[in-house]
């Protein structure tokens, strides 16, 4: 677990994130949470624009700096969101499921897999030009894809924590509302509410691929999710809050 200095170090690897695991887990290595975010960024921003130098792929590099933007988003959130729900003394079962059965991971697979089967596979079959072409030129350049698919799997790591989050947030929400005071009821609203704001970052992934009409409902379709469930979830918290304050 984190120490009072907001370090990642000494995780307990089933009341954390993976992210927070395999950041705890360097050796030798002791980051606080900012830099370890602030490392995430200037390293895979150095990358994309030493390969957009390299190969000129510019435009390419416009989409990736906003990629990383987005993942960097992401870690922060993952890291506040894991501090808090710690900080409140959560149910054992609810940090049990939302940490350590690492669903987060296998959602956030899945949603890399779909990403890349529209990339290599639908989206050539379409009649236009595919997206890789597009960013990367008829002959893309290995180490840019690469880079690429990295990224991509960075963002869609943390678009998989996110489902995960909101789902477990309405199991808590409707298991354990009659067992919040409304002051914890509204700190856990305000822990599902950061949910809401980093799939709303992702929209700004939108832009660039407004030709791509799967790529637009997929992410528009996760942040209206991802809304629904966190309003769900704090519907269920109030209610219950409401009923302790008429007791």
């Amino acid at each position: 677990m984190d120490d009072h200095g907001g370090r990642v170090r000494g995780v307990d690897y089933g009341d954390a994130w993976t992210y927070e695991s395999i950041v705890g887990a360097i050796p030798g290595v002791t980051l606080s949470k900012s830099a370890a975010v602030a490392v995430q960024l200037v390293l895979f921003e150095a990358a994309v624009l030493v390969l957009a130098a390299v190969y000129g792929l510019w435009d390419a590099a416009a989409f990736g700096t906003v990629a990383v933007a987005v993942a960097g988003v992401g870690s922060a959130v993952m890291l506040h969101v894991s501090d808090r729900i710690r900080a409140l003394g959560a149910p054992e079962p609810y940090r049990g499921l939302l940490f350590g059965s690492r669903f987060e991971v296998v959602l956030g697979l899945l949603a890399f897999l779909v990403f890349v089967t529209h990339l290599f596979v639908y989206d050539p079959r379409q009649g236009g030009q595919p997206l890789v072409e597009a960013l990367f030129g008829v002959d893309p350049p290995l180490a840019a894809v690469y880079l690429a698919l990295l990224i991509g799997w960075d963002v869609c790591y943390r678009i998989g924590t996110g489902w995960w989050a909101s789902v477990v947030a309405v199991w808590r929400s409707y298991r354990y509302r009659g067992s919040f005071t409304p002051a914890e009821a509204n700190a856990y609203s305000r822990v599902d509410a950061w949910n809401v704001a980093f799939a709303a970052a992702q929209l700004s992934l939108v832009p660039f691929v407004g030709d791509r009409p799967v790529l637009v409902v997929a992410l528009l379709g996760h942040v209206a999710a991802v809304t629904i469930a966190t309003g769900l979830s704090v519907l269920l918290l109030r209610s219950k809050g409401e009923t302790l304050t008429r007791t």
